[in-house]
């Protein structure tokens, strides 16, 4: 039986990982088979948004709020998916109208800047991308992983030689991979995706449209800043979005030091059309922090 990984929705850390089925059966039951547009039920937003940034949010984020409640509320404020989680709860998304925005698939630490990664790391992969294929959900997540030693030079070229080898089938699939930039200043410590240029690189270097870039602002506020110019400057090859506030990955409001309004009109001025997840842990009460940035991001 096929297996890739999920996110608990009982826990609070993206390092978390459980094996979910994605058999036969598990398949016909999400009716993965069946185009989306057939599938979702047509539940208006109770809240109006304008459209030009497409808003997702992360499910570990809000993990102990019951998903069907949390997917009524996702749908009440506009949202129109749910970020890391796997086929399991791919059929409570499809009965509230959301879709999948970005599905597991291998280890954070564990990646493909290690050849001798690449088997299991790949196979991993190919699998994320056949079921979000079938369920015509946009995107599977990658990482290179930790350094453990390696320079950027020879991790960069290892991620390469990985991606040239599943690109194409991403591409038949109308899957986009999406290598996650990370910080390994505060909290992921030796990884390798931690410069925007590193990463676009790659993307440049495998010259496939579906593979590119995880932009999460809060990881590069900390690593680089200047998040704007970086943006405008590397959008084509940014395919997914990531939000939090910095310092502390909490609520994305005054409380922190980004100018969210500013950046997400940047982004929509690019004609980005892509997802932006909220992926911040709420410090106050979630679902009202959940809305606070809806509605920040809603330019």
């Amino acid at each position: 039986m096929n297996k890739i990984e999920t996110l608990s929705p009982n826990h609070t850390s993206r390092r978390t990982f459980l094996k979910t089925a994605t058999g036969g059966a598990v398949l016909a039951a999400a009716g993965l088979g069946t185009p989306m547009s057939l599938l979702a039920e047509d539940k208006p937003a109770l809240i109006k948004r304008k459209g030009r940034i497409k808003q997702s949010v992360s499910r570990w984020c809000f993990g102990k709020i019951p998903m069907k409640e949390f997917c009524k509320t996702c749908v009440d404020l506009g949202i129109g998916g749910i970020d890391l989680v796997g086929p399991g709860e791919w059929p409570i998304l499809k009965e509230f109208g959301l879709i999948g925005t970005c599905t597991p698939s291998h280890s954070l630490p564990v990646g493909l800047n290690h050849k001798q990664n690449h088997a299991d790391c790949l196979k991993k992969i190919r699998e994320a991308i056949e079921v979000t294929s079938a369920a015509g959900y946009p995107n599977v997540i990658c990482f290179p992983g930790n350094r453990n030693g390696i320079s950027d030079t020879e991790g960069a070229a290892n991620c390469v030689e990985a991606l040239k080898t599943i690109a194409a089938f991403a591409e038949e699939k109308k899957v986009t991979l999406v290598m996650e930039l990370l910080n390994s200043k505060v909290n992921h410590k030796d990884y390798q995706a931690d410069h925007t240029t590193w990463a676009v690189d790659i993307c440049k270097a495998v010259g496939s449209p579906n593979v590119k870039v995880l932009y999460d602002i809060y990881h590069m506020q900390i690593m680089e800043g200047d998040l704007i110019r970086t943006i405008r400057d590397n959008i084509n090859y940014i395919g997914h979005i990531h939000t939090a506030g910095n310092p502390g990955r909490n609520e994305i409001d005054d409380t922190q030091e980004i100018n969210y309004k500013a950046v997400m009109q940047a982004i929509a001025d690019t004609k980005y059309s892509g997802w932006v997840a909220h992926e911040f842990t709420p410090k106050r009460d979630p679902l009202t922090s959940l809305k606070q940035a809806v509605d920040i991001c809603d330019v």
